[in-house]
């Protein structure tokens, strides 16, 4: 900006900020050498005096029509317990389901316990798939094959490794069937899970799930567990020996209080029928584990 000569030059200042408070103003209005302003003349003005103000021209009418924007608001932050429009699972268990009557609509927590060949994934599956409420499968096994490179395969042995991978998979597997409940799916799960290794098995889910999951167990006979192992392929096929020694552990679930389900002579669709059978019975007097 041109300065008129003989006035001073303002001292720079933040933007948003006066002048300093030591900075005189003077008016850039020429003054007589050697003699008294002239009449109507500006005055420098003080140290300390004030400016007088001086009134602008009013603004402008709005234009016919115009409506001043809204306020902006500054957005709510997110929800520790949102993510997008998917609601998280709670901190705490899956509380037991309330049920009026049956459980066609009822949001659930299900495990379906068995041996290798006693149907459990294809009876979840369908469970799943003809309920009256969105309902999700979750297969423990699915879950472990994640692992490509370096899986433990169990017909190797069960050991460390093969081990770690089962904990994985199966908490894995627990925070999901949260999730979904959180959201208002239902789910069942389906897992190989021993009656003699309760800490490792039933207590694993109990912890990852909560009291309000459901366990049933569908054991049907020895001879139809080996028939259905026969058609299997691949690492789900177990050898017969591994099979009748699995479905001997399984039978200590009798006499645990935990519903179980013979399906030697029933085909998927029967024990579907059967198994929400016991379901609603199990909400109505839930059992002791």
């Amino acid at each position: 900006m041109q300065h008129e000569a003989g006035a001073p030059l303002p001292p720079p200042h933040a933007p948003g900020h006066g002048a300093g408070p030591d900075w005189a103003f003077v008016a850039h209005q020429p003054v007589a050498q050697g003699g008294p302003a002239a009449p109507g003349a500006h005055q420098p003005l003080t140290h300390g005096a004030q400016l007088p103000p001086v009134p602008g021209p009013p603004p402008p009418p709005p234009a016919p029509g115009w409506h001043a924007p809204a306020p902006l608001h500054a957005p709510a932050p997110p929800s520790r317990d949102t993510t997008g429009h998917v609601q998280l699972p709670p901190g705490g268990p899956v509380p037991l389901p309330q049920a009026p009557e049956g459980t066609g609509v009822t949001t659930l927590a299900v495990l379906l316990i068995g041996p290798a060949g006693a149907g459990k994934t294809t009876v979840a599956r369908y469970w799943a798939q003809h309920r009256r409420v969105p309902t999700a499968h979750i297969s423990l096994d699915d879950v472990r094959e994640w692992v490509c490179a370096g899986f433990a395969d169990p017909q190797s042995g069960w050991n460390d490794h093969s081990e770690a991978q089962y904990r994985l998979a199966r908490r894995t597997c627990g925070f999901a069937a949260r999730n979904f409940l959180a959201n208002g799916i239902s789910c069942i799960l389906d897992d190989a899970v021993f009656p003699d290794r309760p800490v490792v098995g039933l207590g694993g889910w109990k912890r990852h799930v909560g009291p309000g999951l459901l366990p049933v167990v569908l054991l049907p006979g020895l001879d139809i567990v080996l028939e259905r192992n026969a058609e299997r392929s691949g690492n789900r096929r177990l050898s017969d020996e591994e099979v009748a020694g699995i479905h001997g552990r399984m039978a200590g679930w009798y006499g645990s209080g935990l519903p179980i389900i013979d399906n030697s002579q029933y085909d998927v669709p029967t024990t579907a029928r059967l198994l929400d059978d016991v379901l609603a019975r199990a909400i109505a007097s839930p059992p002791s584990w």
